[in-house]
């Protein structure tokens, strides 16, 4: 699917992998994106951009994207000034890392995970994402109506594009069982939405990126960064955003691929 003249809603725009993505698709002649981050920073991304793009093409928008109220804004702004919106990356994301069960050795007492951050966890990283998502899917079926259209048919163009934020540590990853079990369900609701969302015309992809050199990596620390991360990835190096970015738009212009994409580095971590 070309992207020259869609319409997009990107969210954790303001910086990492969501801001690469806008980047990467600005290159490829997207006409609109709704940029989408908790950041005050986004106005200021999205300003920077608009004035090295030479062209108004990310419109900004704050606010939390577990909000049913500020997503459906979100799309029905963006629907407003240009049309359904057929693209969409909910590229926004968060870590409460730590071991499952702590145990103190003064106590002995065990400590588990903290309900609360599970649940936050799951609220930006799976429920959020499938619900952009699903709003993206919502918006191209509604125009398809409106233009007197039913069941997509192979001969059109494809409709729309969608890709997930998987991760690496989908796979299983020692001190993340929040973020890890976030985004395993996130191939559980891409391989649903694949089968479901075609009958528009709309491709569901997902990608799964390991360390990428972002804010949120970065808090990790230098030292974890360099004794348990590195060492295990096969580039000795962690994964530049635009390089995350270049695999999202592959998968949503490429209509052959579908399914899943690792984007590791080379990760292969220890037992």
């Amino acid at each position: 699917m070309e992207l020259t003249g869609k319409t997009a809603v990107v969210t954790g725009a303001a910086s990492g992998i969501g801001r690469a993505t806008c980047e990467a698709m600005i290159k490829q002649g997207i006409a609109a994106i709704g940029a989408v981050d908790r950041s005050p920073a986004m106005h200021d991304t999205a300003q920077k951009i608009n004035a090295d793009t030479g062209r108004e093409v990310m419109f900004p928008f704050v606010g939390d994207v577990t909000s049913d109220e500020f997503r459906q804004g979100v799309f029905a702004e963006m629907r407003r000034r240009f049309g359904p919106v057929q693209v969409c990356v909910p590229a926004a994301g968060i870590i409460r890392d730590r071991l499952s069960v702590k145990v103190s050795r003064e106590t002995g007492r065990a400590d588990i995970y903290p309900r609360k951050d599970i649940e936050e966890v799951f609220a930006v990283n799976l429920i959020a994402p499938i619900y952009w998502a699903l709003e993206a899917v919502a918006s191209v079926a509604e125009d398809r109506v409106k233009r007197g259209l039913g069941r997509w048919e192979p001969a059109e163009r494809t409709q729309g594009a969608i890709v997930l934020i998987g991760s690496v540590s989908s796979a299983g990853n020692r001190g993340q069982i929040s973020y890890a079990t976030a985004k395993a369900g996130l191939e559980g609701a891409q391989a649903t939405l694949a089968k479901e969302t075609i009958f528009y015309g709309v491709r569901c992809s997902i990608i799964h990126p390991g360390y990428t050199d972002t804010p949120m990596v970065r808090a990790l620390g230098e030292d974890l960064i360099d004794q348990a991360i590195l060492p295990q990835t096969q580039l000795r190096r962690l994964l530049r955003p635009d390089e995350v970015a270049d695999a999202i738009v592959f998968m949503l212009r490429n209509s052959a691929v579908s399914g899943s994409l690792w984007v590791d580095a080379g990760w292969h971590p220890a037992a």
